[in-house]
């Protein structure tokens, strides 16, 4: 399909810098040789880092798996060739931080053995799903940005939310060109990887895009497309301007549309990949093969032979550099990246990582000293340059502040830090170094929110169950006193109730004289007195009494210390339920005085224990 039928709309901003592509886009891509270690940081992609599935003296063969994806987001991390694993420790890994961080280090045995692969020849007859697991399990991440997993972002186009996949090979950095090679010499696997890429989200159309300063690739492209006969395939060429590579700048660009703030691609049912993830999504799914290698630029002045190299995962830098024919003396800076995104390392020994694109080796006339900063003269020409359509003035003077709020309102989050307002002002204010430093802190204070509100959220259940708890307990002491008391009055009514009825009864016929000439009362009267008993009980609220034969009626007649005593050992008894509630709630001047009735009324029990005995 001919690329004059889209339209295009015009980039907001951006720049024209030198370009030096011409320093390493002569020759075909160039083999980079087996380093004598490969060192493998296990975080080379957005997320979680992978986790080690293999042991220090462990062999492993080319493309088997040596750390599994942690997390939802997170990817795999394989050998990139045969033999034994010398060392899993922390090493200086390619990071703005400068930090070492953990590593898997192969010494090679230079056979370079494979495991056994398993292509996939008819994929277009399988479930996506199937496809996907393919994926995920090479451990493909994005070669062109941050590394963000390839299988997540593919995930979420099964539910047909994804319309248009676009490969992104602009490309439009000053120095590098792995892209560019890429797509002259590799165009064939680039467009199988949009067919399978499309299969795989969903989409219906894909487009893929570069600038107008790669003939060689657009030639090799359309040649491509034609060959492969798929009509929703489609090249998009775009004029040459920076930073025309940026997803959201891209986009607008081929689409017109814009991605709202804070929002991504999907939003609006668009899909972006790099055109390096293409191939490595086709080797996955038609070769078996995971991730374990990628095209790298090495350019730069400092080195005599750029170029573009085939190279596997964790090889040093100074491995490469060599390749390149590094010249020390002349070398000045050293960036992972371009000239303007670029990130400086200090020493040659870190790796190369899934998002190496490009090894600059500067020397001081193309890198500089930067002049001394300036006060800010308003000229407006960083508003003018900006891609995203922000302020870049008043942020850095937000930045400046820390007014993070401020800076945040006016969406310093939407930069996405290309250098072009810096690039252009004439202070030489160093404006995207401010805006990482408030972007960080805005971060810093948006993770800190997090944990202060999941602290509250702690807080809030644990008093809640703290509370629930102590209301239970009271809950369970109100029950316990609630039983001692009325098993207490029980007690204590009992012997008084049955004192009244036997007070209350009719007195006892007087017995025969001492001869045996008298009788017992009659049933009829001893009945009588039993029912008058248990009415009086029952008024008391106490269990009637057991039947009494006529010797205990007799003596229930005579004035009863052992009465006197239950009534007392009652009131006793009542007395230590209400001291060990008082006790339980916490209430010592109540629990003080009722111990205190205690020892009173255990005294009087005890002369009342001792009149019942001598009674007896």
């Amino acid at each position: 399909m001919s690329s004059a039928v889209r339209q295009l709309w015009p980039l907001r901003g951006g720049i024209h810098p030198p370009e030096e592509k011409h320093l390493s886009n002569a020759a075909a891509i160039r083999d980079a040789g087996l380093a004598d270690q490969l060192v493998l940081p296990l975080r080379q992609h957005v997320g979680a880092s992978a986790k080690p599935c293999v042991n220090v003296g462990d062999f492993v063969l080319t493309g088997q798996r040596i750390a599994d994806a942690a997390g939802a987001v997170s990817a795999a991390i394989h050998a990139p060739s045969s033999g034994h694993i010398v060392a899993i420790e922390a090493r200086p890994i390619p990071h703005p931080s400068g930090l070492p961080d953990l590593c898997i280090v192969i010494a090679p045995d230079g056979k370079d053995r494979w495991i056994e692969r398993t292509p996939i020849e008819n994929w277009a007859d399988l479930a996506p799903a199937k496809l996907l697991e393919r994926v995920r399990e090479a451990g493909i991440a994005g070669l062109g940005g941050a590394g963000f997993p390839t299988a997540v972002k593919l995930a979420g186009g099964h539910d047909g939310s994804l319309q248009t996949l676009i490969l992104n090979g602009v490309e439009c950095e000053p120095y590098i060109t792995a892209d560019d090679v890429l797509m002259r010499y590799r165009a064939d696997e680039i467009v199988a990887g949009a067919r399978i890429l499309m299969h795989l989200s969903g989409t219906t159309e894909a487009l893929i895009v570069l600038e107008d300063n790669k003939p060689e690739a657009i030639a090799a492209l359309q040649r491509a497309e034609r060959e492969a006969g798929d009509p929703r395939i489609e090249i998009v060429v775009i004029p040459t301007r920076y930073p025309s590579g940026g997803e959201k700048q891209l986009i607008q660009i081929v689409t017109g549309r814009e991605v709202p703030s804070g929002g991504l691609p999907a939003d609006l049912g668009i899909l972006c990949q790099n055109v390096g993830t293409a191939v490595a999504v086709r080797r996955a799914i038609e070769d078996g093969e995971p991730l374990i290698r990628r095209v790298t630029t090495v350019t730069g002045r400092a080195v005599d032979a750029p170029g573009n190299f085939d190279v596997r995962l964790g090889t040093p830098f100074a491995h490469l550099l060599s390749r390149a024919e590094l010249a020390t003396d002349r070398l000045a800076r050293l960036v992972m990246g371009g000239s303007m995104m670029g990130v400086a390392m200090h020493e040659t020994s870190v790796p190369i990582v899934k998002t190496t694109n490009c090894i600059l080796a500067a020397t001081a006339a193309e890198f500089p000293d930067p002049a001394p900063e300036q006060s800010c003269i308003r000229c407006g020409m960083c508003e003018i340059a900006c891609p995203a359509g922000l302020l870049p003035q008043q942020l850095y003077w937000f930045s400046r502040a820390q007014e993070l709020d401020a800076a945040r309102e006016h969406a310093l989050m939407d930069c996405i830090e290309c250098g072009a307002c810096a690039w252009v002002c004439p202070s030489a204010i160093p404006l995207v170094q401010y805006y990482r430093h408030t972007k960080s802190a805005i971060r810093q204070q948006d993770a800190d929110a997090v944990r202060a509100e999941r602290s509250r959220e702690r807080f809030e259940h644990r008093q809640a169950r703290i509370e629930a708890e102590l209301a239970e307990r009271e809950a369970r002491k109100r029950a316990r006193a609630d039983a001692a008391r009325k098993k207490a009055e029980a007690k204590a009514a009992a012997p008084a109730a049955e004192s009244a009825a036997t007070a209350a009864a009719p007195p006892k016929e007087a017995p025969g004289d001492e001869s045996g000439g008298g009788e017992p009362a009659p049933a009829a009267d001893r009945a009588a007195r039993a029912a008058v008993v248990a009415a009086a009980l029952e008024r008391a609220g106490a269990p009637p009494p057991k039947a009494a034969d006529a010797g205990e009626q007799t003596a229930a007649r005579k004035p009863d210390p052992r009465a006197r005593h239950e009534a007392l050992a009652a009131r006793i008894e009542k007395t230590r339920a209400d001291h060990a509630a008082a006790l339980d709630e916490g209430d010592g001047v109540r629990a003080g005085k009722l111990e205190a009735k205690i020892k009173g009324m255990e005294g009087k029990l005890e002369a009342l224990r001792a009149e019942s005995d001598g009674t007896a």
